[in-house]
């Protein structure tokens, strides 16, 4: 090797970058998306770093694949990701699913019933399998606005035609937290039970959680929990923490979450991801 190649050579590996995980799994609303449902170009080049230096990137959502599939498209996401809170493994270069969970239609509609016998009558979403498998909204049930294509439907016992993963539950005057209860007290045994942002409370198959399809999906990397960043911003995300050796609340995390986390960041808004990953980003 000539002398300038050895100098060249050796300027490259005095410059190599070097980071500590080999897997960051992130949340997607309230972690990875602003509040304009965009990731700032900040939070981009940080990732794109952390790639770089040899961890790959999961996005591990509650939004099943067709809510999230627009995003992955726009950040030129082709790897793995995880959907429908721990249901749905996509695999976004290919465009399929490599696995699905679906709930069990006549165990979510038992379950319905003896919520709705404690706090009397909720308004339901559901959505439907697939790669487009449709968001139902059932009469009375409140949409958040935003880009989010949805089903509105007339007769509610069209929610119950099709395979679905998950119902969407609200109540007309209890809270979020005090809905997610009664129903946890009430049929936990029966089915899960998260919230997952404002307005949402979710019905899924019994032992899903985010934990669940995150797990799947690194077994398929080849890296373990123990190689793995994790962050998020709501109580459905403390499954992951629980299995990642480090999780990451946003500032502008739910205080259940907070409680549980490894370390709090910046906000979603002030790129909470990207100040962790350049701290984390260390030049040898």
């Amino acid at each position: 090797m000539s002398s300038a190649a050895a100098s060249a050579a050796s300027a490259s590996a005095a410059s190599a970058v070097t980071f500590p995980y080999r897997l960051v799994a992130t949340d997607l609303d309230g972690t990875l998306l602003g509040e304009d449902h965009a990731v700032s170009a900040r939070t981009r080049d940080a990732l794109a770093a952390a790639t770089e230096a040899g961890a790959a990137h999961i996005i591990v959502t509650g939004r099943a694949v067709p809510w999230t599939r627009s995003i992955l498209d726009d950040l030129g996401y082709d790897g793995l990701a995880v959907c429908g809170q721990g249901a749905q493994v996509y695999h976004a270069g290919e465009h399929r699913l490599l696995t699905s969970v679906t709930l069990d239609r006549q165990v979510a509609v038992l379950a319905l019933s003896k919520i709705e016998a404690e706090v009397g009558p909720l308004a339901l979403a559901a959505s439907r399998d697939g790669l487009d498998g449709d968001v139902l909204i059932g009469p009375g049930y409140k949409v958040q606005d935003g880009p989010l294509p949805a089903l509105f439907l007339d007769d509610p016992a069209e929610m119950w035609t099709a395979p679905i993963n998950k119902v969407y539950i609200q109540h007309p005057e209890l809270s979020d937290d005090a809905l997610a209860k009664v129903a946890q007290e009430t049929v936990g045994g029966m089915v899960a039970v998260v919230m997952a942002g404002p307005g949402v409370v979710e019905i899924l198959p019994l032992g899903l959680s985010k934990a669940t399809g995150l797990s799947l999906a690194a077994r398929r990397l080849g890296v373990t929990a123990a190689d793995t960043i994790a962050f998020g911003d709501m109580p459905n995300d403390i499954p992951m923490f629980g299995w990642a050796r480090h999780g990451v609340a946003m500032a502008n995390a739910h205080e259940r979450l907070k409680a549980v986390a490894d370390e709090v960041t910046a906000s979603n808004d002030e790129d909470g991801i990207a100040v962790v990953l350049e701290r984390l980003l260390q030049r040898d």
